[in-house]
């Protein structure tokens, strides 16, 4: 059984920084493309970043592009996701997905990903 665990979350004040984190278990995590997508209240699940397995290669959301970097470690099964100059629309739940096995140069649709954690929540304060 696959488990995803996003950590990391919490509240900050327009400008600052967090960074997030994502394990994963129960699969070879350096075989899969790895996705972060965010979810405002009222709004549908959006997109964010992605990497391909190897790292090589990224995509991101215009909305986050030069603020947002994501990364990963396949020796710790980790993913990141290190957010730079927050904005009061960054605040959403954010979601970690595995399991595409495949990169074609951006970023997979939501519902390529077959294995999600429950989330963490990022809130900027204006």
């Amino acid at each position: 059984q696959v488990q995803v665990v996003e950590s990391g979350g919490g509240l900050v004040e327009a400008g600052g920084s967090l960074t997030l984190s994502c394990t994963v278990a129960g699969l070879r995590f350096g075989d899969y493309t790895m996705g972060w997508f965010r979810q405002a209240p009222g709004k549908e699940r959006e997109g964010v970043s992605c990497i391909k397995w190897s790292g090589g290669s990224t995509d991101y959301a215009d909305s986050v592009k030069g603020r947002f970097t994501v990364s990963r470690d396949n020796t710790l099964n980790t993913l990141y996701l290190q957010m730079d100059s927050l904005k009061p629309e960054d605040t959403a739940m954010y979601y970690c997905a595995t399991g595409v096995p495949w990169w074609n140069g951006y970023c997979p649709a939501l519902g390529d990903y077959n294995s999600w954690g429950q989330g963490t929540q990022v809130t900027v304060s204006s």
